[in-house]
């Protein structure tokens, strides 16, 4: 017990009673103590002190819940509650989750293990928690009206079940389905083998965090939640670029990471300077076989994929969703494109009545992340993030492998920016350019036009130098 209180105060995390009026103070001292984390930051893998031992996760932006022994069950004590989460610096969000967070903590178990897990709802409306992708009883599968009555406010649940496979899963709420989980209401679930597995390697470095989105307009802090598709907020474990914390490794570490997915699209997650693996799913580890070397995994909704690299190459590499637009923050959906149309005798007009308003989108996007522009409040800049060179141009669903060779193991802390090798950075080229080469053959259209079109529209285009030409 007095390890488990030093971690939590180094760590950061507060026990106490819960204040829930329905349930008495007898059935509340048989409750395992409920455990609690408000601040953003990536705590340290949580080692086991009872139990069969494992090697921990790191959750990303987040931490693993820890429990008690009972007689030989691993009992846990998840809180469904209001929270507020700090998504960036400068941005908060009030939204549902676990135990003070959204998403809720990671639970670590082995596989064998017999765990009890109590739910205490703190929220409005009843709730219940599926244990996505488990094996167990039909009565603990957690869908209020099938499987269970719905947990009501003030009441405490248990489910009890033996984690049967070792894998990722994920739990979450289904009872009022589309509110709960557009809310934030998810966390993740790792079952550790309780043996060496042949189709289960052992890593020096264990990552993992969810996929999720929200509809949060700039300056206020709650989701809308009957929003299907047009998210504004993409987010790793509820955090955006440059709030996502970096995943910091040692060369030539065996990394592995795990990423489910509970937004409403698929992410095809891109990792740059190393090839990868899917070496596992929800399902369970993947057969050799079916393995082969690849650099983005897309991840449908409902799916776990996890990956395994060999950190082989130094740097600062960046991670993160190919969907372009998900790695930006606070986009419009109806901001008009605005690239090469000349609208400075507009903007003189304007300032006039309204001194800040600015040019959006003349010479492409970029210059929003550079200009000074007045924002709502509680809200981040639409691209933002400052890298050794300058901005970065990133929001959403975006961060950094930081690998080091003097990076200790098992070290998590974030070093400073990668310290290039003399001629190993793109550089600026101010000699003479030689003049392109020239096939007579370079091919043409494989089926021309019939007929050639008539040029009678002359098209003006306007030059980022601000001049016009033909």
């Amino acid at each position: 017990m007095n390890s488990r209180r030093q971690f939590f105060k180094a760590a950061g995390i507060a026990g106490g009673a819960i204040a829930a009026a329905a349930v008495s103070r007898v059935a509340m001292a048989a409750l395992p103590e409920p455990v609690f984390q408000t601040l953003p930051d990536t705590m340290p893998p949580l080692l086991p002190q009872t139990g069969r031992p494992y090697n921990p996760v790191v959750t990303l932006n987040g931490w693993t819940l820890p429990w008690r022994m009972n007689q030989g069950v691993k009992e846990f004590h998840l809180v469904a509650e209001a929270v507020v989460r700090e998504m960036a610096p400068g941005m908060k969000a009030h939204l549902w989750g676990y135990n003070g967070q959204s998403p809720g903590p990671t639970i670590e178990v082995v596989e064998g293990d017999r765990v009890r897990v109590f739910v205490t709802n703190k929220l409005p409306e009843h709730t219940s928690v599926h244990w996505h992708g488990q094996r167990l009883p039909n009565g603990m599968d957690g869908v209020t009206g099938l499987n269970q009555p719905g947990i009501n406010p003030g009441k405490t649940f248990v489910y009890e079940f033996v984690a049967r496979r070792p894998g990722t899963f994920m739990y979450h709420p289904h009872a009022d389905e589309m509110t709960q989980m557009a809310m934030g209401m998810m966390g993740f679930w790792v079952t550790h083998p309780k043996e060496k597995h042949p189709l289960i390697d052992e890593v020096q470095r264990d990552f993992c965090f969810l996929l999720n989105a929200y509809d949060i307009d700039p300056g206020s802090y709650t989701p809308k939640i009957m929003t299907m598709l047009d998210f504004n907020l993409w987010s790793w474990n509820s955090r955006i670029f440059p709030g996502i914390d970096s995943l910091n490794v040692r060369l030539n570490d065996k990394v592995r990471i795990r990423v489910g997915n509970l937004t409403m699209t698929n992410h095809p997650i891109h990792l740059h300077g190393h090839e990868f693996e899917v070496t596992g799913t929800d399902g369970g580890p993947t057969p050799e076989g079916g393995r082969w070397p690849e650099v983005t995994t897309d991840i449908a909704v409902g799916q776990m994929r996890q990956i395994e690299f060999v950190a082989s190459e130094e740097g600062d590499w960046a991670f993160h969703c190919h969907k372009s637009h998900h790695t930006m923050n606070a986009m419009g959906h109806d901001v008009p494109t605005m690239i090469g149309v000349d609208h400075r005798d507009v903007v003189k007009k304007i300032t006039k009545l309204i001194p800040d308003y600015m040019v959006m989108g003349e010479r492409g996007m970029a210059d929003m992340a550079e200009m000074e522009m007045p924002l709502p409040d509680n809200t981040v800049p639409m691209m933002t993030g400052q890298g050794p060179f300058g901005g970065v141009e990133m929001g959403g669903m975006f961060s950094v492998l930081k690998v080091r060779k003097d990076q200790q193991a098992g070290n998590y802390n974030n070093p400073d920016w990668y310290k290039h090798p003399p001629g190993s950075v793109a550089f600026e080229w101010t000699g003479a350019m030689p003049e392109p080469a020239r096939f007579k053959a370079e091919g043409g259209q494989s089926m021309p036009l019939a007929t050639a079109p008539k040029h009678d529209v002359e098209v003006q285009i306007r030059k980022p130098s601000g001049h016009s030409g033909h």
